[in-house]
């Protein structure tokens, strides 16, 4: 069993990508192997957004195993289901993020949604009723954020309210185990003004897949 505190975590957002750079193949393997164009630049360990055919896996944030050539591995990525992965389907394109921007004077941080829905049945001669499991409500994060306009991290988050590109976004527990996510990201500028309370503003995060994670 193992329990930690979230204190001294540290959430990022991403400033700046790469090229996009196509996926000519993708392996249904432990981990997933993508094989990438011939001009790409990618490096081991470094973070990509994947844009896929194969619905679990499109969207979200996956670290780079140990490139070869044109193949890069999908860092701890199981693909190997060829239920939830058909054979052929995944190719779409990958985009390295090249710089963080950290989110400073992070006062508090709640999450919503990600709630499962059910489809709830019953049979003439049955006497009680069954459920299956359809699909997750959308999940967020809501962060509120000291007010200060001059941070880089305040500053990025506005503008990612402004133009609504998606982003992805690094959190970092302090066990240096990583929570991966793609979201849209918006600001609320408007501050609190409670009374003997820090000032904040809220910055929203809508994950557009569920997280990756990695642990130490």
């Amino acid at each position: 069993m193992s329990v930690q505190l979230p204190n001294g975590s540290t959430i990022e957002i991403a400033a700046s990508y790469g090229d996009v750079t196509d996926i000519d193949a993708l392996t249904n393997a432990n981990p997933g192997v993508a094989t990438v164009s011939a001009s790409h630049s990618l490096t081991t360990g470094v973070f990509l957004e994947i844009t896929s055919g194969w619905s679990r896996l499109t969207d979200k944030i996956v670290r780079a195993g140990t490139v070869a050539g044109n193949d890069v591995p999908l860092d701890e990525y199981n693909t190997a289901d060829t239920t939830v992965y058909p054979s052929g389907q995944g190719v779409g394109t990958v985009r390295e993020i090249l710089t963080w921007t950290q989110l400073q004077q992070i006062t508090e941080v709640t999450t919503d949604g990600g709630d499962q829905n059910f489809l709830t049945y019953q049979f003439l001669e049955g006497d009680a009723q069954k459920r299956i499991p359809t699909f997750k409500a959308p999940s967020g994060m809501s962060i509120l954020v000291a007010d200060d306009p001059t941070l880089a991290g305040y500053i990025l988050a506005s503008t990612a309210n402004d133009d609504r590109l998606p982003r992805a976004v690094r959190i970092t527990l302090p066990s240096a185990s990583l929570i991966l996510v793609n979201a849209y990201v918006t600001l609320n500028k408007t501050p609190r003004l409670t009374i003997n309370e820090l000032m904040a503003v809220q910055v929203t995060m809508s994950l557009l897949a569920e997280p990756v994670r990695y642990a130490v």
